[in-house]
């Protein structure tokens, strides 16, 4: 009691004290989710990993003793009291909206300026000339700024947004245009045709490694490979070395941005992505760069923001042009109608999808680039199915069958060894018999797919599988259904 006492007497929270949680942690999905549901041992945990806070820091923050959080967390007790509620909201500057209170005061305060920072790293700028010599610079600023990154420097990195619109938009018009000459560096590089198969034979690895398990683990690895070939490009190769560094260094790029997004550093992400479409134009690489702006797009389509995503698309078919292979074809029509379904455009999403199938009936197996071997008729059955389901959360009774049968045809092609996208076809089709009200495969779907998360590191894979969380809520949960809820918790907490 005298612990509860003193906790009690802390100053309270007004405008000018700085929140202890970053604006993307409280952007999370799942942790909005538990909030919402009151259901604090979720929220506490998902805080802990997320947020960095401890126990005794959560405790502290809101005036509880640590014993009571740790007994929060471990399900032992609920937090029902109101008063309790809102010294959690000030404590932790949890909008009251998101537990169901209203404004708290410090949140119709004026927000004052925010404290000066520390000097941060140097990045490169978006508007840099589209020139070869502009973009090896760009590169070595981004890589070193990535090495040097501490853990402090790290959370920042984590709560910086995804841009979009005209400041994403307007600099890639670029992309269509020839690349600038580069001034030429004085110093004669020394690169032959082995040692370029051998950085290219390491660009492929990377590429598997993070299609097979996702993740961040193995980032930093790709980002000092990623310098190395900057550092090559800054000496005079020859031509035809020149021109597979560039493209090297573009698939590295690709392959540190899509790390950077699994390990939830958005804005990190499109900086890669930028670097590897500019390595692709100096390279002369329109099918790689097309393929780039398809991850753009698809990034997008995670933030919500579908009509970027379209224009990204577009911007990749323009440049691509009708010659390019047809499986980049094929895909880049999928992308196209993800952004219709999100926009609910069903009909225009069906002509895409059609005009996709059309495309990958054109492909001859290996006559591909390897980067986009893995687009064949599982993946496109997969993701229409995760598209169907889009449009199936708006009407499940025209749309939810037809999502189930393209998951269910693309999980009997492609298995666990698919590692991530195996993963987000059962997250998909659990959703799938929930919408339906299959609660037996709904479960059992469930189960399997959160076995299938925890042989990941990916953060989208989790973000998917939190938007189960919801159809396992409620009073009238079965226990199968509350033991479902109870595997999803554990996983997204730990």
């Amino acid at each position: 009691m005298q612990r509860l006492r003193s906790l009690r007497k802390l100053a309270p929270m007004d405008a000018t004290t700085p929140g202890p949680l970053a604006p993307d942690v409280l952007e999370r999905d799942d942790l909005k989710r538990a909030l919402a549901e009151h259901d604090f041992a979720a929220a506490f945990a998902l805080i802990k990993k997320w947020g960095g806070l401890s126990q005794n820091r959560i405790a502290s923050a809101c005036q509880l003793t640590p014993g009571k959080v740790s007994t929060i967390i471990s399900g032992q007790q609920q937090v029902t009291s109101f008063d309790v509620i809102c010294r959690i909201a000030d404590g932790l500057r949890i909008p009251g909206r998101m537990v169901g209170l209203a404004d708290r005061p410090w949140e119709r305060q004026p927000e004052s300026p925010d404290p000066p920072k520390p000097p941060a790293a140097r990045l490169p700028k978006d508007d840099a000339p589209w020139r070869p010599d502009a973009t090896v610079h760009l590169a070595s600023e981004l890589t070193r700024s990535d090495l040097v990154m501490d853990r402090r420097a790290a959370t920042r990195a984590l709560a910086g947004a995804a841009i979009g619109g005209a400041a994403l938009l307007d600099p890639l018009e670029a992309w269509l245009q020839p690349a600038a000459p580069a001034s030429r560096p004085g110093r004669r590089g020394r690169l032959g045709t082995r040692d370029v198969e051998e950085l290219e034979t390491t660009a492929r690895a990377f590429r598997a490694w993070d299609h097979k398990f996702g993740g961040g683990l193995r980032r930093k690895a790709v980002v000092g490979q990623l310098n190395e070939v900057a550092a090559h490009l800054e000496d005079h190769q020859t031509p035809k070395v020149e021109q597979r560094l560039y493209r090297v260094m573009a698939q590295l790029g690709g392959t540190a941005a899509t790390m950077a997004w699994d390990s939830g550093q958005q804005r990190r992400a499109q900086q890669y992505y930028q670097l590897a479409l500019r390595s692709a134009h100096a390279g002369g690489d329109t099918a790689y760069g097309a393929n780039v702006l398809a991850g753009m797009a698809r990034q997008m389509l995670y933030r919500d923001r579908p009509h970027d995503a379209l224009e990204l698309v577009h911007l990749a078919q323009k440049g691509a042009g009708r010659s390019a292979d047809p499986r980049v074809l094929a895909m880049l029509h999928t992308r196209e109608a993800w952004a219709y379904a999100a926009l609910g455009r069903s009909a225009a999403f069906k002509r895409a999808t059609d005009e996709a199938a059309d495309a990958l009936a054109d492909a001859e197996p290996g006559q591909e680039p390897y980067w986009i071997a893995y687009f064949n008729s599982a993946e496109l059955a997969g993701v229409t199915g995760g598209r169907l389901l889009d449009l199936a959360r708006k009407d499940p009774h025209r749309h939810a069958e037809a999502a189930a049968e393209s998951i269910r045809q693309a999980l009997v092609t492609r298995g666990p060894e698919a590692g991530r996208s195996h993963a987000l076809d059962l997250i998909g089709l659990a959703e799938c018999h929930f919408l339906i009200g299959d609660m037996k495969s709904a479960v059992d779907q469930t189960q399997m797919a959160v076995e299938a998360a925890a042989r990941t590191q990916s953060s989208r894979v989790r973000t998917q599988l939190g938007q189960l969380y919801p159809y396992t809520v409620g009073r009238g949960a079965s226990r199968p259904v509350s033991e479902a809820r109870t595997m999803i918790r554990d996983l997204l907490a730990d």
